[in-house]
């Protein structure tokens, strides 16, 4: 599959000056993580997570944008990380289901 058919949620906020963008692979909104061994249970909540869902293509283009951002699953942290967008040390492992987060500070 190739990144204009895997399509994740990408919701976009503004709030003073800064664009937040949370994305999550389509997959696992709604969905709850557990990892026992480290202790994390991680829900991908909707209400936090569904916007617009759209292409990782577009996706990446609208992060390149972002100030903050928080993405979780496999396909949209690994399309950020083959960006340049987050480096491998800035991702936790919960279970098998990457997460990571950037602020671009002024």
């Amino acid at each position: 599959m190739n990144n204009e058919q895997i399509r994740v949620y990408v919701k976009i906020q503004e709030y003073g000056g800064e664009r937040i963008i949370a994305i999550c692979d389509e997959e696992l909104l709604g969905k709850n993580i557990v990892d026992e061994e480290k202790g994390i249970k991680f829900y991908v909540d909707p209400y936090f997570y569904k916007g617009e869902l759209l292409s990782i293509t577009q996706a990446i283009a609208l992060l390149k944008r972002a100030s903050i951002a928080n993405l979780v699953g496999k396909n949209i942290v690994s399309a950020a990380k083959n960006n340049g967008l987050i480096h491998e040390d800035a991702i936790l492992y919960i279970k098998d289901i990457p997460h990571a987060q950037f602020a671009i500070l002024y």
